[in-house]
């Protein structure tokens, strides 16, 4: 067997696998999530989720990776030679997140530099969409690059390359090190000068108080799940990777509870600095909390940039904070992200860590740059919904079953787990995988399809984003599609070595 990567520390670990699942979602899809799923009361099916969904399904992934020391395509076909595709599935949604991710950080990077001079002006939306990315008109027209997000998209692609060529331990250890007490650092400061704003009391107010009588609403319950699911890293191949790199002898439990409570404290953290700086805009502008709550792009560049023109003092600096922290913490995800397909074409087809690099990263780079050009904005927006809804939830929902279910792998990996950790998995762990979680994600994947196969045949209900069929049906379904394709046909073709019979023997003793 060969000799595989490890951590250099446990703290390494829990440093990286934190900076994967903090990502530019805590910051702009939290905040606004919270607010419209009843504010306060939002916290009970959140806290929920992440006990009856999130953690478990870390611990899983975890103890997968854990147990079977490999990255997802070997993992699962280590646990199952026909689940193999499942594994390279889940490669192929992070490959295609990687290409637009990316993007987002090279706005971000450009929008640090634009904070010390205010250069967005009084209209933020004109200059986000004009004079920076200068928006093809027509969706599905690419046009040709945009200089200002080519340039800082070089850069953010020769720092993630550059620390994933180091390898795990002096490259990825290392750099979340060093980038994760730096963005809770750097955030800290924004959420104090976000409460001392005027008018900050009221969006915390907003943020806080609790609509309980939307705590049966099923779609509340639903973005509770959402939330903890996208935001964990999980379902995507990173986490099983990470844990694949732990010595055998690691707290799996335990290191899973951290990484779900330190990501929801990071998420509870921005929704403060997010929603102090919009009761300060609120104030400001004379209007309620209500009118300039936004999520998502929207936020992160349009209305974050209007309320840093008003601030009353130190605006470039605020502002060049916040855009750095969202850079900081896309950084980390985007390294743990493009991880995922290295590792797995190391494993599959017994290349150095440089060549699956350079080819696995530069093809990703190259895939990028689509999203660099006029019309890049109109395709991250379909790609990322379609990959995220129909990749990265389908996995989850697949993922679960064909373990709980289909492999009934379930007892094997708890006893794995409990043979390692102080926290040991009960009856809450097993009811959790092999019940709660596969209604809860069957009943998200019914609604999704029914609300988009509705809006595909029936022109009354309009597309998502209101584009046309054709644009919706090539840069959104065929590209969810493809991944699941493409990872069929890599799941079909041969292993370099002899990886999986020592697993199987072990897995049969286990039961």
């Amino acid at each position: 067997m060969e000799n595989r990567s490890q951590w250099g520390t446990r703290a390494g670990f829990i440093l990286a696998a934190v900076g994967s699942a903090v990502g530019l979602g805590n910051i702009w899809r939290f905040p606004s999530v919270a607010y419209e799923s009843g504010g306060g009361a939002f916290f009970i099916p959140y806290l929920f989720a992440l006990l009856t969904a999130g953690i478990p399904i870390l611990i899983m992934e975890f103890t997968m990776g854990h147990k079977y020391r490999g990255s997802a395509p070997l993992t699962f076909s280590r646990m199952n030679k026909k689940a193999e595709f499942v594994g390279w599935w889940a490669v192929l949604v992070a490959f295609v997140i990687s290409t637009y991710y990316s993007v987002i950080i090279a706005w971000a990077i450009s929008y640090s530099i634009f904070s010390f001079n205010l250069s967005w002006g009084e209209d933020t939306e004109g200059f986000l969409f004009g004079d920076y990315l200068n928006l093809a008109e027509v969706p599905g027209q690419v046009g040709g690059l945009v200089p200002g997000v080519l340039i800082p998209l070089i850069i953010v692609w020769v720092l993630v390359l550059g620390i994933l060529f180091r390898g795990v331990k002096k490259g990825i250890e290392v750099a979340n090190r060093i980038f994760i007490p730096l963005l809770v650092l750097v955030f800290l400061v924004i959420v104090i000068r976000a409460v001392t704003l005027p008018g900050a009391a009221e969006g915390l107010n907003a943020f806080f108080t609790p609509d309980f009588s939307r705590i049966l609403e099923p779609d509340v319950w639903i973005a509770a799940y959402g939330q903890i699911f996208f935001s964990l890293s999980i379902a995507f191949a990173i986490m099983i990777t990470y844990s694949s790199y732990l010595p055998k002898k690691s707290d799996i439990t335990n290191n899973a509870f951290i990484v779900g409570f330190g990501n929801s404290g990071f998420e509870l953290l921005a929704g403060i600095g997010v929603f102090g700086v919009l009761g300060f805009m609120a104030t400001s502008s004379g209007v309620g909390v209500d009118e300039v709550v936004a999520g998502g792009v929207g936020l992160a560049f349009v209305v974050f940039p209007a309320i840093i023109n008003e601030l009353p003092a130190f605006n470039g600096l605020f502002g060049a904070l916040f855009f750095v922290s969202l850079t900081l913490a896309g950084i980390t995800s985007l390294v743990s992200i493009t991880e995922a397909y290295v590792s797995a074409l190391v494993d599959k087809f017994k290349i150095t860590r440089t060549k699956a690099v350079l080819f696995g990263g530069g093809l990703a780079a190259v895939i990028s740059l689509l999203f660099a050009s006029r019309g890049g904005l109109h395709f991250l927006d379909v790609v990322d919904y379609f990959i995220n809804q129909f990749g990265v939830a389908m996995l989850g929902l697949v993922e679960v079953v064909l373990i709980a279910w289909i492999l009934r792998k379930s007892n094997v990996l708890k006893s794995h787990a409990n043979s390692v950790s102080d926290i040991r998995l009960g009856s809450w762990w097993t009811i959790c995988l092999t019940v709660i979680t596969p209604i809860v994600m069957g009943y998200m994947m019914l609604g999704l399809f029914k609300q988009n196969l509705l809006r595909e045949f029936d022109t009354a209900t309009g597309n998502y984003g209101e584009y046309a069929n054709t644009f919706i049906t090539f840069g959104g379904w065929t590209v969810a599609i493809a991944a699941l394709v493409i990872g069929i046909v890599l799941s079909l073709t041969k292993w370099k070595s002899n990886e999986l019979t020592e697993y199987t023997e072990q897995d049969k003793e286990a039961k």
